[in-house]
């Protein structure tokens, strides 16, 4: 049995066991569920990876972030990234915790939406939102420019730069899963 077809039999079964998690865990009757994807489905959903891989120089893998958004105020977004794993075990995951740590609170992720959604300055998100003083909205923007998933535009405007938009998306989605 090749990797490809055991990573594929392994994903299907895991997404038959979360169908039927979530029917359990469902206040409501559960439906019929849908029946996991074929082999044939298998290969369209992992059209990412199989270009990953054929491109892949390190044996040891290579991890791949990429999107293409639009964010409710209209601003777009493309943005792609290969790490190889060799070259991401070689390095200090902790040097990464200031980073993490300033989207890692419930104000600063609504900041965030915010700013993609509806919002550019102070003001805007002081009135539209539960988050505290004008003094505690700055403080927690400049934790977020600090740590680069905001920046500052001048006379009190702040904006996700495009190329933080996809991966706060990516890491989102990976919450989510």
């Amino acid at each position: 049995m090749t990797d490809d077809h055991a990573f594929r039999e392994l994903n299907d079964r895991l997404a038959e066991v979360e169908l039927r998690l979530a029917a359990l865990e469902s206040p409501t009757p559960p439906q019929s569920p849908t029946p996991p994807p074929s082999a044939a489905d298998q290969d369209e959903v992992f059209w990412a990876l199989d270009g990953l891989k054929q491109r892949m120089q390190d044996a040891a893998g290579a991890v791949l972030m990429t999107g293409a958004v639009t964010v409710p105020k209209g601003h777009h977004a493309q943005w792609q990234i290969q790490g190889s794993v060799q070259e991401m075990f070689a390095t200090d995951f902790a040097s990464r915790a200031e980073r993490l740590s300033a989207v890692a609170h419930p104000v600063r992720l609504q900041l965030i939406q915010r700013l993609l959604t509806d919002a550019s300055t102070v003001e805007e998100i002081r009135d539209a939102g539960d988050f505290g003083t004008t003094g505690q909205v700055y403080h927690h923007l400049r934790q977020l420019v600090a740590a680069g998933w905001v920046t500052a535009l001048g006379s009190g405007r702040y904006e996700v730069p495009p190329a933080r938009i996809v991966p706060l998306l990516v890491i989102l989605l990976g919450v989510d899963r």
